[in-house]
């Protein structure tokens, strides 16, 4: 009994930390819903803006967000890919070559968003010609988000140890083939974490897209045109468009709910993908 009474003090104090958590988490959530389910009809999604943003749907604002986003995603997840191999797989950790790698990953996470923005607008936007453009703006996100992604992948397949490595090598196995049929589904869902996290991220996020991919909130016809993204829609409905809270709000509706879809989507295909490959 007094070992009892010793711990009631302390997990009421961490049931009280919980609640505040789960109240900061949703408040403003609930602000968001309240606000923006008025907004929320099949004409918002399926027609453009029109009255700079305040009247009309955000369809070409969704178009430009995914093309902006796949277009990331094809490009970071691969080279995150191929050198989180490399780092846990190919590279001894106190090699020169992987410090140098693990070190240059941690300060690139490190850079703020900004910075990426201005990189994209000297190199990509001016350097290269491509303009404020969604193929800039993806790509540049793409390099903001290596870090992470790469980082994830590393630590995915580092949990797993050595322990499968010598037993496919007892075996007879060859070094890629435990890699693909039994440590990289094990490490699935760590690595399906870091590329939601990733593409969470890019999703939103505003500063990088300023400087790369442009306002133009008209349908785009190619990766070379200029495309607002959703965060970005916000950001200028919000401080740029007097009259225009409703649809902002709206539209932070519509992309908490893409963001809650792509994590379920992403994780329920890692589960299934793992059981596919792997039987207890």
């Amino acid at each position: 009994m007094q070992n009892i009474r010793t711990l009631n003090p302390g997990r009421w104090a961490l049931g009280a930390l919980v609640l505040l958590a789960v109240m900061a988490m949703l408040m403003p959530l609930a602000d968001i819903v309240i606000h923006g389910l008025p907004a929320i009809s099949w004409e918002f999604s399926s027609e453009n803006p029109s009255d700079a943003g305040r009247s009309g749907g955000i369809a070409s604002i969704l178009v430009s967000t995914a093309l902006i986003v796949g277009v990331s995603r094809a490009a970071a997840v691969p080279l995150a890919f191929g050198t989180a191999l490399l780092l846990s797989e190919y590279l001894s950790p106190t090699s020169i070559a992987a410090s140098f790698i693990r070190g240059s990953l941690d300060i690139l996470a490190g850079v703020p968003s900004v910075v990426f923005g201005l990189f994209g607008l000297a190199l990509l936007c001016r350097y290269l010609e491509l303009g404020y453009s969604i193929l800039a703006g993806g790509l540049t996100l793409a390099c903001m988000i290596l870090p992470t992604l790469t980082r994830t992948m590393c630590a995915a397949f580092e949990a797993l140890g050595n322990q499968y490595r010598i037993a496919g090598s007892a075996l007879g196995m060859s070094r890629a083939a435990v890699l693909l049929n039994v440590s990289l589904p094990l490490a699935l869902p760590a690595i399906t974490a870091g590329i939601v996290l990733g593409l969470t991220r890019a999703l939103a996020e505003t500063a990088v897209l300023l400087f790369t991919s442009g306002y133009a909130d008209r349908m785009p016809a190619s990766l070379h045109d200029s495309g607002r993204s959703m965060s970005l829609h916000i950001y200028e409905l919000a401080t740029n468009v007097p009259g225009g809270e409703s649809a902002a709000y709206g539209s932070a509706l519509v992309l908490i709910f893409l963001l809650g879809v792509l994590s379920y989507a992403m994780h329920a295909l890692s589960h299934r993908v793992q059981q596919r490959y792997i039987t207890l």
